[in-house]
């Protein structure tokens, strides 16, 4: 059993399949989860678990060389757009509605149980050297 980072065993057999360039979708329990695509569904009731926690514990488990997110979280849920701000720095902004079209060729979705409007992040996997 490991001892820390994701314990999750579908989510880290996933993680450690990704290559560089590769993207997951990391979102709310409201965001349409696009066909075809692999999904962990880590949502357990609402809130739990927190967009922020699943996305601090993918970013200590991946190196990440890109990002984009809804422009609309801005305005609509401005603790996430921090969030996201601090976390990934030139974090690339798009309509909600283009991000839901540029999941669709993402490898992986990771299903937070997050319940703020667009806590939903895609994040372009790089290389560790």
């Amino acid at each position: 059993m490991k001892r820390g980072g994701v314990i999750n065993a579908a989510l880290a057999g996933a993680l450690a399949r990704l290559g560089h360039t590769d993207e997951v979708l990391v979102c709310d329990s409201g965001m349409p989860l696009p066909p075809g695509v692999p999904v962990v569904d880590l949502a357990f009731v609402p809130g739990i678990p927190s967009f922020a926690d699943v996305l601090d514990g993918l970013l200590a488990e991946i190196v990440v060389e890109g990002a984009t997110a809804a422009e609309e979280v801005r305005r609509a849920n401005p603790a996430c757009h921090v969030l996201l701000g601090e976390r990934l720095p030139g974090l690339a902004y798009v309509p909600h509605e283009r991000l839901k079209t540029l999941s669709g060729t993402s490898r992986l979705v990771v299903r937070t149980g997050e319940a703020r409007p667009y806590a939903n992040v895609i994040l372009r996997c790089g290389v560790a050297f």
